[in-house]
């Protein structure tokens, strides 16, 4: 694969979890929400008012910090994936 079609389909994989109805489970979210910001080079803290939903997002991304942008965003193209087949 392409980096230009590994880009694409990161990007469509985004918009189909973007566009699912909720709720998800917490531990779905923050495996996305680390894949996510290494997929993008977003390295900004968490941002959240409650500060145990920071030491969780904190931890998710400590957990992803070895691996490239190219495999962030394969996990999460299959996470995505995933989630979509077996999702009841």
């Amino acid at each position: 694969m392409t980096s230009e079609e590994l880009d694409i389909d990161f990007k469509d994989a985004v918009e189909r979890i973007n566009n699912l109805p909720g709720p998800f489970p917490a531990d779905f979210l923050l495996r996305l929400y680390a894949y996510y910001k290494k997929a993008t080079n977003d390295y900004n803290r968490p941002n959240s008012n409650k500060p145990i939903i920071n030491a969780f997002k904190t931890n998710a991304l400590f957990q992803v910090q070895n691996i490239t942008q190219d495999e962030a965003k394969r996990i999460y193209i299959d996470l995505v994936n995933n989630y979509c087949l077996y999702r009841k």
